[in-house]
């Protein structure tokens, strides 16, 4: 008989082509002086979105960078105060939505998140500092976006390389739910369907990234894989890409991509019935998932090795010695040589 415990935090999600004209109703739910909050890239479009909310919008601070440096928090934080803000609108990936945890945690200001990748942090209570070149996260409730807005034409102007990172970002946390020490059938049936998701539009967007149902698919797989992370643990893969990302400013979406068919291949043997599902999802054979997973990049323009990323061989040593430090759950047992050793093949990029 089975036995677990589903919680699952509420949140309002509106889905589907268009929906970024509901912006001005959804915020005025929850607010009267929004500030929108996006990187340099989505300048323009969070000025349209300021003209949309009209009075509603106290301004628009375009300077969230990766991996949510507390110094950028605390810059925002200033600003918030004073324009007296009452609401965030987080426009754009995890640089941005992260930003606005950050100002959240401090302030318990709502935020309204609008996507413009996979990355998934919208969904989650899951926030992430780096400070000291550590990455310290946590989770809050009173983080967690009150409204997710997802419009597939927000994501259609994301590069095709982008698209492939930032899909196999939000792939990892449906791989990871598969496995996690909290899993349950719940989560687990939209672990499966996210990858799914992922898996089939992904490639059609790099065949036309203005593919719309393609782009759809995508981000239906993004919200689910984002939904399962907020519900259940995260694991070796979570620990492996904070560490590379918090200690050594590796790009986040990117090291994602390279890591997971490394950790997936690792935690294969222990974990057959998690892989089984992984392979009905890609459409492929149980002993090479690692590998399919891999192919989505590598056929699609995407990295395949942390050496192309930039990453140095000499610091392979103490990313392993780093990694080893508060562990997280994994679901089978490794030690620092183990993961020297999966750092290596990830460095080469060997497919797995």
């Amino acid at each position: 008989m089975m036995n677990f415990t589903y919680d699952v935090l509420p949140s309002r999600v509106l889905f589907g082509i268009g929906r970024i004209q509901s912006t001005k109703q959804e915020a005025t739910r929850l607010g009267k002086r929004a500030l929108i909050l996006a990187t340099p890239s989505q300048a323009e479009l969070a000025q349209r979105i300021a003209d949309q909310l009209g009075d509603l919008c106290v301004g628009v601070h375009a300077k969230a960078v990766q991996h949510v440096p507390y110094q950028t928090i605390a810059e925002t934080m200033a600003i918030v105060n004073a324009k007296n803000a009452d609401l965030l609108i987080a426009l754009g990936g995890g640089s941005t939505i992260g930003l606005a945890k950050g100002i959240s945690l401090e302030s318990g200001l709502p935020i309204l998140a609008i996507p413009t990748t996979y990355a998934g942090s919208e969904m989650t209570q899951i926030w992430g500092i780096s400070c000291d070149g550590h990455k310290t996260t946590g989770r809050d409730p009173n983080v967690k976006p009150k409204t997710v807005i997802y419009d597939p034409e927000l994501i259609v102007s994301l590069p095709i390389v982008m698209s492939i990172t930032s899909g196999i970002n939000a792939m990892a946390h449906a791989v990871e739910a598969l496995y996690a020490e909290n899993a349950n059938p719940i989560s687990s049936l939209m672990a499966e369907e996210g990858i799914r998701g992922l898996a089939q539009g992904l490639p059609k967007v790099a065949q036309n990234q203005n593919d719309l149902d393609a782009r759809a698919s995508t981000m239906y797989g993004a919200w689910l894989s984002a939904t399962v992370l907020d519900q259940v643990g995260m694991a070796l893969h979570h620990k492996l890409c904070h560490t590379l990302g918090g200690s050594f400013a590796m790009p986040h979406a990117e090291t994602h991509t390279v890591i997971l068919p490394y950790v997936t291949q690792f935690n294969s043997q222990a974990v057959p019935q998690a892989m089984a599902a992984i392979a009905r999802a890609l459409g492929c054979d149980v002993d090479d998932v690692a590998g399919s997973i891999q192919d989505i990049s590598r056929n699609n323009g995407g990295p395949v090795s942390l050496q192309e990323l930039g990453f140095k061989a000499a610091d392979l040593d103490d990313a392993a010695q780093i990694a080893m430090q508060k562990q997280y759950f994994n679901p089978r047992p490794f030690t620092q040589v183990d993961i020297r050793a999966l750092l290596g093949r990830a460095f080469e990029g060997v497919r797995p």
